[in-house]
């Protein structure tokens, strides 16, 4: 016989039932669990066996009873939101009823009085305006008069002799430190170990000059070594130039700034420029260098005559023109005649409004002058010639042999570099010139002229 085991299980639940919101959310837990079997029944049922003979089927059935205890937690949360749409207004009134309001005529309905009581509430976010427009706060005390500084720092001595004293916490007592006294914190000891390391060893001799050497002499061997830190300029120049320590002035002294030289004015430029011109134009042997710097009062026709006469002129070496107006065009009239000057070496064109591109012809002009060792034409309308006209004017004095000495300031790296190379090689081979034309003399003198030398 088999037997069927029937397994029953009821839920009690301790919370009574109610309806639930949407916004109400349950929360079960299990509080106890038991577990009961009840009596077994027996069912009998009329069956055929294999053999086909008539038997009865006993089945015996038992039942359980699981009693589980449920705790049900009901939460529940209620929101209210209240949403006004109340429009704000202005004086009882909304504020899109002002939409349509003519603000000047408002303005223009106004008293003087009322229009500074509006003017006090508003503060215009204006940087156009004086600070004296912007600021709310108006001065209606009367002027006194102009300002007198003198009485004004006597009022200010006056207040602060008056005002009393702020009382001090702790009295100012003779010896006595008044809060906590700052100690430094302690070194490291590696550190301290490194320095008692360092010595040297500078031999008897050296220390026995060191030690008796006077403060004057070891200010002196600072100044040679270079430690400018350890004294004041006074003392370091005066070391230099062997002049001597100033008296007073030790390691301890303190020196003051030193006083200025006052140069004397240079004195005015009084050479003679009608002069000087006709000078030129007679191709006088004693007129070799004419300065005509600073001379403020040059005509433009005075020195369209001064260029036209330097052309035919064989003796004049050196012509300064600094700071005498000269413009683009004297510029281009000057560029033509230096091609076909003959004798100059110098010319000086510093200090005056030329523009690099007319710079670039003076420069081209020197080619074929072939004469000029010196030109100089710095400062003048336009600080910076700029990378085209550097590059040009680097082009054409490579091409000049020369050429010596170039006064113009270069910006680019490349174009000084360059320029300043090729003025080197000019020197050098001059140099070399001269040195071949002094053997050459020496040794054709004694050619002509032998001695024996004892």
């Amino acid at each position: 016989m088999s037997e069927v085991e029937e397994v029953m299980a009821t839920e009690e639940q301790t919370s009574p039932d109610a309806e639930v919101s949407d916004n109400v959310s349950k929360k079960e837990e299990l509080v106890d669990e038991t577990m009961e079997v009840l009596p077994s029944e027996e069912i009998i049922t009329d069956a055929i066996d294999e053999d086909g003979d008539e038997v009865e089927e006993i089945t015996q059935i038992t039942k359980k009873v699981v009693k589980r205890t449920m705790k049900i937690t009901e939460t529940s949360s209620t929101t209210k939101t209240t949403t006004l749409t109340t429009p704000a207004k202005l004086y009882g009134k909304d504020l899109s009823e002002y939409d349509d309001v003519d603000v000047e005529t408002l303005l223009a309905q106004l008293s003087p009085e009322e229009i500074n009581i509006l003017a006090k509430e508003v503060d215009p976010d204006d940087n156009f305006l004086p600070p004296d427009q912007r600021c709310s706060y108006e001065c209606e005390k009367a002027s006194t008069g102009p300002l007198n500084r003198k009485k004004l720092i006597e009022h200010i001595n006056k207040q602060a002799i008056e005002a009393p004293d702020e009382p001090e916490f702790e009295p100012y007592v003779k010896g006595t430190v008044r809060g906590k006294k700052w100690v430094p914190p302690p070194r490291d000891q590696r550190e301290l170990d490194a320095e008692e390391k360092i010595s040297i060893d500078l031999g008897d001799e050296y220390e026995s000059a060191l030690t008796d050497a006077t403060q004057e002499e070891i200010i002196d061997l600072a100044a040679i070594l270079g430690f400018h830190s350890m004294m004041n300029q006074d003392q370091y120049h005066a070391s230099l130039l062997n002049k001597g320590q100033p008296v007073g002035l030790g390691w301890d002294g303190i020196t003051k700034s030193t006083q200025q030289k006052v140069y004397p004015m240079d004195p005015p430029n009084n050479t003679d420029v009608e002069e000087s011109i006709k000078r030129i134009k007679e191709d006088d042997t004693k007129l070799i260098d004419l300065n005509l710097n600073n001379i403020k009062n040059i005509s433009e026709e005075k020195l369209e005559q001064l260029i036209a006469a330097l052309p035919e002129n064989e003796h004049l070496e050196v012509l300064s023109l600094t700071n005498v107006g000269l413009t683009d065009k004297l510029a281009l009239l000057l560029a033509e005649a230096i091609e076909k000057s003959k004798t100059l070496r110098v010319l000086n064109v510093e200090t005056n409004f030329i523009s690099p591109p007319v710079i670039v012809k003076l420069v081209e002009s020197l080619l074929k002058c072939r004469t000029i060792e010196e030109f100089r034409a710095s400062n003048q309308r336009s600080q910076v010639l700029g990378n085209k006209i550097e590059m040009e004017i680097t082009d054409l004095v490579e091409k000049n042999t020369s050429l010596l000495r170039l006064g113009l300031h270069l910006e680019f790296n490349d174009a000084r570099h360059r320029v300043a190379a090729h003025l080197q090689r000019n020197i050098d081979r001059i140099r070399k010139d001269l040195e071949l034309r002094l053997q050459y003399r020496f040794f054709n003198n004694l050619h002509r002229n032998p001695t024996r030398v004892q």
